[in-house]
């Protein structure tokens, strides 16, 4: 079994209004030294079959149909080996 991690973010030509707001909260706290902030998505699968590789294809299927906007979204998908 295989757990994949999928990280979604706005591509950085589109704008964060959440990532502005948090970007604000933080410099109103005090925190004068954040640049910027990003908020995404964390998402985790598991999945069963024996090879990463065919694993990966998958999930990253998943995302193009599902998971993410390949249009206005990035994604990073992390597969690593669960053992049992």
């Amino acid at each position: 079994m295989y757990k994949a991690v999928v990280t979604v973010n706005f591509k950085k030509s589109i704008l964060d209004p959440q990532g502005t707001a948090v970007l604000k909260a933080l410099k109103s706290l005090g925190y004068q030294n954040v640049e910027d902030v990003r908020v995404g998505k964390h998402i985790e699968v598991m999945v069963n079959g024996t090879d990463a590789e065919i694993i990966k294809k998958e999930v990253e299927e998943m995302c193009k149909k599902l998971l993410a906007n390949p249009v206005i979204e990035d994604y990073l998908v992390e597969i690593t080996e669960v053992i049992k």
